[in-house]
């Protein structure tokens, strides 16, 4: 999903784009690292674009269809990942310092490179001046609004850890209070 600079009117610019279930997929799983959730179906991306002070502010919103093992029970769970983003857009060629002197760019290209921003910096992002790419804007908002586990729903008893019964569904048999084997000869001293 590329947007072209000069596709965005004075009154800014609406889109309803479609995000590819194997873009979703790719985020989730793909590239060597495994999330622990995959997507179960597409989805839509609605977004505004504006022109302000040189650069560009998205406002976007979608919901990533997901699904998980429960973290307690291993049972299957689908989420709606709601998500929602706003970020200024920021040109190449301002980050550059084209209108200031060679080494304030150059104190300034090396700040960013050793990690350190201004706060209200934070929700910036760096595009070329001429296109915004959304892939990767997609890309990094679904991994930042994914939950860090999946419960399949708050009161979960989980699998025993004994038998490895699910507790959702039945009782087993299984003393509750287990005894670690390391410490059991110690049942057996007699206390006077």
């Amino acid at each position: 999903m590329v947007v072209k600079i000069e596709q965005i009117q004075e009154t800014g610019l609406k889109l309803d784009e479609p995000i590819a279930l194997e873009l979703l997929q790719e985020v989730l799983g793909g590239s060597g690292q495994n999330t622990g959730f995959r997507a179960t179906r597409p989805s839509t991306l609605h977004a505004s674009l504006r022109k302000v002070s040189g650069g560009v502010l998205v406002q976007g919103n979608f919901t990533a269809h997901v699904a998980a093992p429960c973290k307690r029970c291993l049972v299957d769970v689908t989420l709606d990942v709601p998500v929602s983003f706003t970020l200024n857009l920021v040109p190449e060629s301002l980050l550059r310092g084209d209108d200031t002197e060679d080494g304030e760019a150059e104190d300034r290209e090396q700040g960013e490179t050793a990690g350190s921003f201004e706060l209200e910096d934070a929700d910036e992002e760096v595009f070329n001046g001429k296109t915004i790419d959304l892939d990767p804007i997609v890309r990094e908002q679904v991994l930042l609004a994914l939950p860090m586990n999946a419960v399949c729903r708050e009161d979960c008893k989980g699998l025993c850890a004994q038998c490895g019964q699910n507790l959702n569904e039945k009782q087993c048999g299984c003393e509750q209070k287990v005894i670690d084997p390391r410490l059991a000869p110690l049942m057996n001293i007699k206390l006077n």
